[in-house]
């Protein structure tokens, strides 16, 4: 067997071997690897990444103040413990929202260690209208390859494809276009961020797929194109006339997207 060299003069060099070895699993486009570099960072390095009261304001925005540091946690570099306890240096409330989210990644963890069946079975019944019978298995060509009929989530595929990270906001439209816009099985949805994500935790993955999805929530989680211009227009393409499946208000959406089920 060929042993494949463990030194590289440059990260370019690296990547020109993955290329060739693994072309065959590359998604065309995308022989770049992602502009997120894996690292050991320095608490004060950390620290910069972590804007909590900036990030309390802004988090729900497309160029928000996120830290971007999933991919760190998810790989064991820093741990959360570490996390909070750089964003309470700057006093308990600006740490407030930021401290909550990384309590969001415990509760998913010790929710799939209590049942691991759950991470890829329905915890409840769809709350659609709709039975999982009547949702498809199988992610359709357009979105795995990024060419539905929404330039906005096009732009969102791009970024997972293209960087293995997604903005979480980005996540939520992309699931519930999944899941209720094109009625297919969230497990396939999951299936498919876990594939490219770089932070992609099966239990936060899955569980907030479901919580879309309705399957683990009291109600299925929709968008507009409205929405996504509030907190992504600046960055992201939202013409109506380049987003035509989203350009409606909620109440039509709901009609459209569960006609046998009042919301």
């Amino acid at each position: 067997m060929k042993q494949m060299p463990k030194k590289f003069e440059n990260r370019e060099a690296l990547t020109a071997l993955i290329a060739e070895t693994f072309e065959s699993v590359l998604i065309e486009g995308h022989r770049q690897p992602s502009p997120i570099q894996g690292k050991v960072m320095s608490a004060a390095e950390l620290a910069e990444c972590i804007q909590p009261a900036a990030y309390a304001r802004t988090r729900n925005f497309y160029d928000g103040a996120v830290s971007r540091l999933s991919p760190f946690v998810r790989h064991g570099v820093v741990d959360r413990k570490t996390l909070a306890r750089i964003a309470l240096a700057g006093g308990d409330k600006p740490a407030e929202k930021f401290i909550q989210e990384l309590i969001w990644g415990e509760f998913w963890q010790h929710i799939a260690e209590g049942d691991p069946r759950g991470l890829w079975q329905d915890a409840e019944p769809y709350k659609t209208g709709f039975s999982a019978r009547d949702y498809a298995s199988e992610l359709p060509q357009d979105i795995v390859t990024g060419t539905t009929p929404n330039a906005c989530l096009n732009h969102f595929i791009r970024d997972l494809h293209g960087t293995g990270y997604v903005h979480n906001h980005a996540r939520m439209y992309l699931a519930a276009y999944v899941v209720h816009y094109r009625r297919i099985q969230w497990q396939a949805g999951a299936a498919w961020f876990l594939a490219h994500l770089l932070d992609g935790d099966a239990a936060a993955n899955n569980f907030s797929w479901q919580w879309v999805a309705s399957t683990f929530g009291r109600k299925p989680y929709i968008f507009n194109l409205e929405n996504v211009a509030k907190y992504c227009g600046n960055q992201v393409d939202c013409r109506p006339e380049t987003n035509p499946e989203l350009d409606a208000s909620y109440e039509v959406l709901s009609a459209r997207l569960f006609p046998e089920h009042a919301l």
